[in-house]
């Protein structure tokens, strides 16, 4: 089981637009020197939703070679549309993932069989371990515990983000599944008590610009240590907060910039932070001592 601080590693750009592939290698090393756990690649941080499916090959391909080995590498492979979803997938198992990110389908507002259809498909069709994903708030369905759990007994699937912020579904999802299926929390600002809760880590955005901080905040947590957990998790909550001070990943690529580890470049529709934000931002930064 991939278990901890997993970072939804956000996409370099340069002021154009197109992939940065250098600030990409320097962001990979500065993960695994500052003990992050595991990376996802083009998730939404990550801006999977306006690389082309080329782009989104390349970089999974880029990160995957980059980590060698040295840390797990989930590929982002979710779309609204189930044969997209299942080509993606195959690609990041041909590339060497270790495991896919797979989100609920957005927009369409599938039932909750549909749901259980989708990912049944995409699990059938691709031998790799794959993570759900749950985030009604941007895809305006959610993926309810008992859909989870039908889900669990299928192989390949083997854990689900669940970024509703609701600290009660650690619990309904865990009485539904298996204690080897992993339960990943993908809100930032919950993920101490998700983690003291039960949860098996979380899929971080606050992970790119404070890494070993949230690194050991998940670790104190999964082993217990409230005390020790929650006085971490104190100097972040200003960035849980802050980096959603506008979409995720406007401040976080700002943020991120702003630490000299990538050019300053988004892609449209995203905008770049704006500067009544960028004071929040940088206090944020501030106490969590990563500037």
């Amino acid at each position: 089981m991939i278990q901890g601080s997993i970072v939804a590693l956000v996409t370099p750009m340069d002021n154009t637009g197109a992939v940065d592939f250098d600030s990409l290698a320097r962001l990979i090393e500065f993960h695994i020197e500052q003990n992050t756990d595991a990376l996802v690649a083009v998730g939404t941080t990550g801006e999977s939703a306006t690389l082309s499916e080329t782009e989104h090959c390349q970089v999974i391909k880029f990160v995957v070679d980059k980590v060698a080995g040295r840390i797990p590498v989930i590929a982002g492979t979710g779309s609204n549309s189930t044969a997209e979803a299942i080509n993606l997938t195959r690609h990041a198992k041909e590339l060497g993932a270790d495991a896919c990110l797979i989100v609920t389908p957005y927009y369409n507002k599938p039932t909750q069989e549909g749901l259980y259809l989708h990912h049944k498909a995409i699990a059938e069709a691709v031998e790799i371990p794959q993570i759900l994903y749950n985030v009604p708030g941007r895809t305006a369905c959610d993926m309810l515990p008992e859909t989870i759990g039908r889900l669990a007994k299928l192989p390949n699937i083997v854990g689900v983000k669940e970024a509703t912020g609701d600290l009660t579904r650690v619990q309904k999802i865990r009485d539904l599944t298996s204690s080897d299926f992993a339960i990943y929390t993908g809100d930032d600002a919950s993920s101490c008590e998700f983690c003291l809760l039960g949860g098996n880590g979380t899929i971080t955005v606050s992970g790119n610009v404070a890494p070993r901080l949230v690194h050991e905040m998940i670790a104190a947590a999964m082993a217990g240590d409230a005390e020790i957990a929650a006085e971490i998790d104190n100097k972040l909550a200003a960035l849980h907060r802050d980096l959603f001070i506008q979409a995720n990943p406007i401040p976080v690529k700002w943020a991120v910039a702003e630490m000299g580890l990538m050019q300053k470049g988004i892609r449209l529709p995203l905008t770049w932070l704006t500067p009544e934000c960028e004071q929040n931002v940088r206090e944020a930064m501030r106490q969590a001592g990563v500037i």
